[in-house]
């Protein structure tokens, strides 16, 4: 699938990427290239008109910035804290031989379409936990491929491909989908005051996309991407499952399922002594499990990696595998070994994504795209089409869903509600827009850990940024053509999208 020859490190792209966006802001400061749009006034409902633009950073007072701000970014870069914390338990997993033990126990005798087809759903799943799934999947879907006997690659392609792709298939609302639809509910308020949304307002829409993309998703992998990856050579015996393994299984399984039930306890409101990691000043059950002021949501990361040392200890004790503190150690630190190459593609990957967040050039385009939205005429389904494509193009550049929104909602919401086009429907098709392109732009916060771990499995060689981006094309084609043709047919049809919510809306009515 990738041809051997010399070529860029991703380390190299990064350092590319960032030199042209700062040589590119200062050009386009230079022209003055700067945007309008419209944003609603949470307190009174009004319209703001605000106006953004290029900053230049490429001047002395651009570069100090970068140069300030370096470090800091780097600490504060999300993916970098989430992937070092759950490496520590992903770490005592595999150590303890859990890992091997369970996965050869799953897909021994299970079809190879059935193992992809539940981890690309499973993934999709994930998505109800925003960017968290990508620092607990991606290794986990490698380890699944790996002692499933097959390239672990094609579990890293599967996992980021479902997470990344699947970021607007949400059953239920997220916390990103809440402030999202807060946005949304502001801005159809302009036209209606009385205008609500229920929360499960894309219920029915969500379970088709959910099944037809996890299967679609599930051949893309295993007829355009499994054959084309290099054969996983391995030479080992076949593992074989004693008492002794079972047993260890049986007790770390419990010892996790026994941890589950308390924090279980600790997230239903209403009991005695429950709710301790909910934020009980939200309004919504999603935004007191999701929201920033949750505990659970904040620690969510360090509960699922106690949650693995717990079932790997509990494993490692019983099978002998760990038979003392020094075993325990060694298995806490296990995959962190050799990691230094990924933190060091980490920090270039930050200091890019600052840049562009710094240049403010992703939202002038965002912007950009708001005003051409605002002054066509299209209707029906042209309008949808445009925006879905005005939306996927935007995100390659500024992936963050809730600033685009924030800049377009007061303009497509509208425009779509006097369309007759509901607001709740405007909503998935910007939720389709988004998520077409965001596995293929290094600009999406976890694009660098889907290609650290590409390299760490890569036999040696150099995996670039462009055949990881290749790797994810046939996905993106076939998200965009699933989605496009969900979204004309449910409009034609004029079916419920979900729970007291219809793709049309007559308003006035």
């Amino acid at each position: 699938m990738f041809k051997r020859k010399r070529k860029p490190t991703p380390i190299m792209t990064f350092i590319t990427l960032s030199i042209i966006t700062i040589v590119l802001s200062g050009f386009l400061h230079l022209l003055n290239v700067q945007a309008e749009y419209s944003t609603v006034n949470k307190v009174t409902g009004e319209l703001v008109n605000n106006v953004v633009e290029v900053k230049n950073l490429f001047s002395v007072s651009g570069i100090r910035n970068i140069v300030t701000s370096a470090v800091n970014n780097f600490v504060n870069f999300e993916p970098l804290s989430t992937l070092i914390i759950i490496l520590i338990g992903i770490g005592v997993l595999e150590k303890s031989g859990f890992m091997k033990t369970a996965i050869t126990l799953m897909t021994k005798n299970t079809k190879k379409f059935t193992v992809t087809f539940s981890l690309i759903f499973i993934c999709l799943l994930f998505s109800l936990l925003g960017n968290i799934g990508f620092a607990i999947m991606l290794p986990l879907g490698a380890l699944l491929f790996k002692y499933g006997r097959r390239n672990p690659l094609g579990g890293i392609i599967a996992t980021f491909s479902a997470l990344s792709f699947g970021s607007g298939i949400n059953i239920f609302l997220s916390s990103m989908d809440s402030s999202i639809l807060s946005l949304t509910l502001n801005a159809a308020r302009t036209i209606d005051t009385k205008y609500t949304i229920g929360t499960f307002f894309a219920l029915f829409i969500m379970i088709f996309m959910l099944i037809v993309v996890a299967f679609v998703f599930t051949n893309i992998t295993e007829k355009k991407i499994m054959p084309r990856l290099p054969r996983l050579e391995d030479n080992s015996e076949e593992v074989v499952i004693t008492n002794k393994e079972l047993r260890g299984l049986i007790i770390g399984l419990a010892c996790g399922f026994v941890y589950i039930l308390i924090i279980t306890y600790m997230i239903i409101p209403g009991l005695p002594l429950s709710g301790g990691l909910l934020d009980n000043n939200a309004e919504f059950y999603i935004d007191k499990l999701f929201g920033s002021g949750s505990l659970f949501n904040k620690g969510f990361i360090f509960i699922v990696t106690i949650l693995f040392i717990i079932i790997g200890f509990g494993y490692g004790l019983m099978s002998k595998t760990i038979k003392n503190s020094k075993d325990a150690t060694d298995s806490l630190s296990y995959s962190l070994d050799g990691i230094g190459s990924i933190l060091v593609l980490i920090f270039f990957a930050s200091l890019f994504i600052n840049i562009v967040i710094q240049s403010n050039i992703g939202n002038v385009l965002v912007a950009f795209f708001a005003n051409i939205i605002s002054g066509i005429k299209f209707t029906g389904i042209p309008l949808i089409l445009l925006i879905v494509i005005f939306v996927a193009i935007a995100n390659i550049i500024c992936p963050d869903s809730l600033i685009k929104w924030n800049i377009l909602v007061a303009t497509v919401v509208p425009l779509l509600l006097n369309a007759s086009i509901s607001p709740e429907f405007s909503q998935i098709i910007y939720s389709a827009g988004d998520s077409m392109t965001n596995g293929i732009t290094p600009v999406f916060t976890y694009f660098v850990i889907y290609i650290a771990f590409l390299n760490k499995y890569y036999g040696g060689d150099i995996m670039t940024m462009k055949n990881g981006v290749r790797c994810m094309v046939p996905y993106s084609i076939f998200i965009s053509i699933v989605w496009i043709v969900v979204l004309v047919g449910w409009y034609m049809l004029g079916v419920p999208i979900g729970i007291g919510s219809i793709p049309g809306v007559v308003y006035g009515a």
